[in-house]
């Protein structure tokens, strides 16, 4: 992984290689790497070696890691409030500690949790003692309001001792307690605290349960509906992005290819007294090209248009990937727009020109008077399929209702077809994995 790091950090001028990558991953494999705060100071030991580097490494930094960019002569408190990230991160820390207001003690509060290490941890406490002094049978009382709230970073739970299998029953025999929202604290499924089960907390090899973690020490995520708290049958909302989410990250593929080590060949060739034979290396990368189709004409589309977008804003926040997003009204005919209000023309053939490795996700209610759906619509749908193979239709409507339109029921015979719901883009996605139309 961070194959793309040496060739990042070397556009801000600093000193970064193939060999950056192996002391990160030497690092990480000798045990000094668990927190993000961790890496920030891996990597500004390997690449820092004047103290003029050090603000080209953090712009560095904060862009490849958090997707913040720091512009020239911007204070970094300036570009974390802008940022998407922060706005994203502020979402879930409002929720835990409404009290804070302070835009300032907001920000450090991110710092802080950007920046914690392995190292700022004083004290590890033994997840098997919380375990065995802990009631799975407690009853749930709602959470007093700011009590237990505020994260401690200087203690850490590691439940290291106990199997995975362990924390997975302990947790439903609570799930099956527990009856609101907790923060804090190390019995409940909540925010923050040192409970093996949650989010944002410092539980180190516990079960991460939505949100977007906190130390990065979790052995697990869960999506499954007994402890994820969303239906993941209903159609797509606010509560549930973070579930559709975490299935969105699955269309993520590793490819290899071959490159000639031009340093290997030299050193081996010397070796063997002047024979120089190429020394040849794979190196694997991540790629992920998506583009979506969104249909925003009707009334019916306009509440879904904006939960679509707000889910694929989140994912380019969080896996750095290329998104390309495209307009139309009902279906698709010769051309779709590259703006909301669908004025800034796109030929099809453009579309049909790109990358094959791109995913293609059309979201519609795909419901229409039959004649709309022309000779010319059907076809751009067979042709688009027929170039890119992981291609999918995300539908709003209701399944059940799927058999009693005509326009459904004709296109989704072109184009996979799953419901706007967390399960449904989770099928979505491990159909685009799994099947390979090859006409």
């Amino acid at each position: 992984m961070f194959e793309t790091l040496p060739l990042h950090f070397r556009t801000f001028g600093l000193k970064a290689d193939v060999r950056t990558l192996l002391l990160l991953q030497r690092a990480a494999e000798k045990g000094l790497i668990t927190t993000l705060g961790d890496i920030f100071n891996v990597l500004k030991g390997f690449t820092v070696k004047d103290p003029k580097d050090m603000g080209p490494f953090t712009r560095a930094f904060y862009a490849y890691f958090l997707n913040i960019s720091i512009y020239d002569n911007e204070k970094l408190n300036d570009a974390i409030e802008r940022s998407d990230t922060f706005k994203h991160w502020l979402e879930d820390f409002t929720e835990k500690r409404p009290e804070v207001v302070d835009l300032e003690e907001r920000i450090n509060a991110f710092l802080d949790e950007v920046h914690l290490t392995s190292y700022d941890i004083q004290a590890v406490i033994d997840g098997k003692e919380i375990f065995k002094n802990d009631d799975p049978n407690l009853e749930d009382q709602p959470q007093e309001e700011g009590s237990d709230t505020e994260r401690d970073l200087s203690k850490m739970a590691d439940y290291s001792g106990l199997s995975l299998e362990e924390i997975l029953e302990r947790m439903r025999e609570i799930a099956k307690q527990q009856k609101s929202k907790h923060s804090g604290g190390s019995h409940w499924i909540g925010t923050g605290g040192i409970s093996p089960y949650g989010h944002g907390g410092a539980a180190k090899n516990g079960v991460r349960v939505g949100g977007s973690g906190g130390g990065k020490m979790a052995r697990a995520v869960l999506n499954d509906r007994n402890f994820y708290p969303v239906d993941l049958d209903g159609l797509l909302n606010d509560n549930s992005i973070d579930a559709a989410l975490a299935s969105l990250k699955g269309i993520i593929e590793e490819s290899a290819h071959d490159f000639l080590d031009v340093e290997a060949t030299i050193k081996e060739g010397l070796k063997r007294g002047g024979l120089f034979l190429p020394e040849i290396k794979k190196i694997t990368q991540e790629k992920l090209q998506v583009i979506l189709l969104i249909d925003n004409g009707g009334y019916s589309m306009l509440y879904y248009v904006k939960i679509v977008r707000e889910l694929f804003k989140k994912m380019k926040t969080r896996f750095a990937h290329d998104l390309e997003t495209y307009y139309f009204h009902n279906t698709v005919y010769n051309e779709v727009y590259s703006n909301p209000n669908r004025t800034q023309k796109v030929t099809i053939e453009s579309i049909l020109a790109k990358d094959a490795n791109y995913r293609i996700f059309i979201i519609g209610d795909a419901s229409m008077a039959s004649y709309e759906l022309s000779r010319t619509s059907l076809h751009f749908y067979e042709e688009l399929v027929k170039k890119f193979k992981k291609t999918v239709w995300i539908n709003p409507e209701e399944e059940r209702a799927w058999p009693y339109t005509q326009t459904i029921q004709m296109i989704k015979t072109i184009v996979p077809m799953f419901p706007m719901t967390p399960r449904g883009i989770e099928n979505a996605v491990k159909s685009m994995n799994r099947v390979n139309r090859n006409g």
